[in-house]
């Protein structure tokens, strides 16, 4: 093969992969804008979803900033070197980091240190596997922490919150496949996609669920049993309410896709990988003697622009909808009073001064002395794709925002200890930091997970950064934004929509305990 040719296909590869959402999970979300309430939380996370993608198209930039763990799958005709793919896979995924496609990912875990380029032990991860025809199939997928964080392994027989016993048996494992959905609630940035394995061991198990999410989300299971349990997910995991972003609404899975292997008597694992709605993944195939790109696979059909909705359509459809949301504008440093004012459902527009912190931060101001004033301040659980210029400066080329309940140990202590008046993530956090909130007069803020391009529109200008020793995604950036929109998801007063939302969707659960499936 023509090297060079080879590591273009590969790059080529990575960065429509980060930057262009496949035709069918287009479809999905479009079917799902159409079943969505107008005016509601849900339709706006949609819409901003669905402008997100949209600029990503338009800016050849990420569709959300997390590009993951990329994980390749190779099928290789016999006799073709599967050393030069893997080189020019190394070679693909520097360039591609480098040019602002992918974010330093790659983090020793002992020390912590990012590796800069993605490259390191165990990443990428690449599986090859030889085939009997003559052309390469590579195939790509970035899944992001937020999402690979809700992934789930039961062990049968067990007992399930909400839904009893499980036992070694179709319904069971019905009975798993639901639980993986509620578990995962907006924190995997839902309305979601999931893969489920039935069988194997604990490693084989979470292999093959995530082999799932390789299948396109118009195919038809040919076993029948899985093709029925598919279809009972997909009938009744929306009825459960979670919705997008977790904000309660009409769906909350967009695919689900079962596969089964033989397993040891002792052992019944049901596994479970959860995707959140910008479901990376593209496939290519590859002339075996050039390296070239004979055909992009997950791309029938006409590309849908989910914009397709004008503005003024938007604005009479929540005009007409009886849930205008009180709207309020926020610029740090912000007084208690003024936080004491929100409440939950609250839409608020930042101007001004906010600032990044993620798990490497948190930790940090949990030990030592923040390196800015943060009194009145904006703390953003965000870890940016940022690029420098040649004058030195540094340009964000995506900023969504991060799963928000890992920091939980944390933000109520950092909040009062710092003077912080709000904290802006995806997900919701716990009752410690809901507390917090009360006693110190905080607010967390909710924005749409995996709108990279959306928010990073929103910075004009990036005026600092500390702590670059964590790396580029851990590091603290001082950053001005502009109508940066956020929905209040935890007041002062102890209210708590995510809360509300377990409660609520774990009772439409538990009526789910007594279905039988067959």
């Amino acid at each position: 093969m023509n090297k060079e040719t080879l590591q273009q296909s590969m790059y080529d590869l990575i960065v429509e992969t980060s930057t262009n959402l496949p035709k069918d999970v287009r479809r999905a979300i479009r079917s799902a804008k159409a079943r969505e309430n107008a005016g509601t939380r849900a339709a706006m996370s949609l819409d901003t979803i669905s402008n997100n993608v949209k600029m990503a198209d338009d800016n050849v930039s990420p569709i959300c900033q997390d590009t993951g763990l990329p994980t390749f799958k190779i099928k290789t005709p016999v006799g073709v070197n599967q050393l030069e793919i893997k080189e020019a896979i190394y070679a693909a995924m520097v360039q591609a980091t480098k040019d602002g496609k992918l974010r330093p990912n790659s983090v020793d875990s002992l020390t912590g240190a990012n590796s800069g380029d993605n490259l390191g032990l165990g990443t990428p991860v690449i599986k090859f596997e030889q085939w009997e025809k003559d052309y390469i199939d590579a195939r790509l997928i970035l899944k992001g922490g937020g999402c690979e964080n809700k992934n789930i392994q039961y062990s049968l027989p067990c007992e399930l919150e909400g839904l009893g016993r499980a036992g070694r048996d179709l319904d069971g494992i019905r009975k798993c496949v639901m639980h993986s959905v509620y578990q995962a609630q907006g924190q995997g940035c839902s309305a979601g996609f999931i893969g489920v394995g039935i069988g194997g061991d604990r490693s084989s198990g979470y292999d093959l669920a995530k082999e799932q999410l390789f299948r396109s989300v118009d195919d038809v299971n040919p076993n029948e049993d899985l093709r029925k349990l598919e279809e009972y997910v997909m009938d009744n995991a929306n009825e459960l309410g979670i919705g997008t972003m977790g904000f309660g609404g009409e769906t909350t899975l967009l695919g689900c896709k079962v596969g089964v292997m033989n397993r040891i008597p002792a052992s019944f694992f049901v596994s479970v990988a959860y995707n959140c709605w910008a479901f990376r993944r593209l496939g290519v195939k590859l002339d075996a003697t050039t390296g070239g790109v004979d055909e992009w696979f997950y791309q029938e059909g006409d590309k849908i622009d989910l914009t397709e909705r004008s503005v003024a359509e938007l604005e009479t459809a929540a005009a007409t909808s009886g849930e205008q949301p009180n709207v309020v504008v926020l610029e740090a440093p912000i007084t208690e009073e003024k936080i004491r004012e929100l409440k939950v459902g609250d839409v608020v527009h930042i101007n001004g001064r906010m600032y990044t912190g993620r798990d490497a931060i948190h930790k940090h101001l949990s030990e030592n002395d923040a390196p800015v004033d943060l009194d009145g301040q904006i703390i953003y659980h965000c870890g940016p794709v940022m690029l420098k210029d040649d004058e030195g400066n540094w340009h964000v080329k995506a900023a969504g925002p991060t799963t928000s309940i890992r920091e939980e140990p944390y933000q109520g202590d950092i909040m009062k200890r710092f003077g912080i008046r709000a904290v802006i993530g995806k997900g919701g956090m716990g009752p410690k930091t809901l507390a917090a909130l009360k006693d110190h007069g905080g607010v967390y803020l909710n924005a749409i997970g995996g709108a990279a391009q959306y928010y990073a529109d929103c910075i004009k200008g990036v005026d600092g950064v500390d702590l670059m020793q964590f790396g580029i995604p851990e590091a603290m950036w001082h950053l001005n934004v502009e109508g940066f929109t956020a929905v209040v998801t935890m007041d002062s007063h102890g209210n708590s929509l995510h809360a509300e939302v377990d409660k609520s969707s774990l009772e439409k659960l538990a009526q789910f305990k007594e279905k039988v499936f067959k």
